[in-house]
């Protein structure tokens, strides 16, 4: 009988480098690590960022991005895959061409439209995006405004993130959380909704009241998950593992200049602050 051989769980991000370490590739390798899984990364464009500003920002061409992932498959066995800012048509078609058929989970984050509801995709890209990548996810992670842009409608309740979950689930046949941050709070309380083999979900954590250090919940949240399911563990303790690391880094956030805070992986653990249920039954 052949041994099978075990390797050290990795991930692969890709994304935008963010100067500033709050976002993008910084906050993924920095949450594989927390999680335990090494991180490899392919970089779509290089931001000018702090806190404060963005001053410029350079997309890589796409066969840059298309050799790098090509380098880290030759090389390694990937647990999963996340897929952040991808800036365009030419960078989203190159990475969907290498991650066809890739034989790990896929978590894209479409990074289409940030907090503010500035675009953060050109226009022309959209289509790409909803054609060539989107088909390949497992899991798809849009916020409120992107799931708006997606699934073509409004969403100013929770109704309205199920409706959208679902249509986005229908659409490219795959798992999807729509990220609740944009909503009113409900009880104290903010949730996301999680759509999982078309079946309904809350995912929610106490509200932190006036969080200093926002920036990068998106990335931190699908890289977790991608994390999580490199590790291998089951879909339903993934979700908490995933709200618990990103309420925590919320809640520990930590002083890097004055007055301006980042997230940062916690500590502790508050996975018994996490609810997670069933509501469409």
């Amino acid at each position: 009988m052949t041994e099978r051989k075990e390797y050290y769980p990795l991930a692969l991000t890709v994304a935008g480098s963010d100067s500033g370490g709050g976002a993008g590739i910084q906050a993924d390798l920095r949450t594989f690590s927390a999680f335990g899984v090494f991180g490899c990364s392919a970089i779509t464009a290089v931001t000018s960022q702090n806190p404060l500003e963005v001053s410029r920002i350079d997309a890589l061409p796409g066969a840059a991005v298309k050799t790098q992932i090509q380098a880290v498959k030759k090389a390694f066995k990937i647990g999963a895959v996340k897929t952040g800012m991808l800036m365009n048509a030419e960078i989203i078609e190159h990475a969907a061409a290498e991650l066809s058929g890739i034989k790990c989970p896929l978590i894209v984050d479409p990074v289409m439209i940030a907090t503010s509801g500035a675009r953060l995709l050109e226009d022309s890209a959209v289509e790409s995006m909803r054609n060539s990548l989107l088909p390949l996810a497992e899991w798809i992670t849009p916020n409120i405004h992107e799931a708006q842009l997606l699934a073509d409608m409004k969403i100013t309740d929770t109704a309205a993130m199920i409706e959208a979950g679902l249509r986005c689930a229908a659409t490219w046949k795959c798992n999807c959380i729509v990220k609740g941050g944009h909503l009113s709070s409900k009880g104290g309380r903010i949730a996301d909704i999680v759509i999982y083999q078309g079946k309904v979900y809350s995912l929610s954590s106490p509200v932190i009241e006036n969080p200093r250090a926002a920036h990068g919940t998106g990335c931190t949240m699908s890289a977790a998950l991608a994390a999580a399911l490199a590790l291998g563990l089951p879909w339903k303790k993934a979700m908490k593992a995933v709200k618990d690391f990103v309420f925590g880094s919320l809640a520990e956030e930590v002083e890097i200049g004055d007055g301006i805070f980042a997230m940062y992986p916690p500590q502790a653990s508050y996975v018994d602050e996490i609810a997670f249920e069933r509501i469409d039954n």
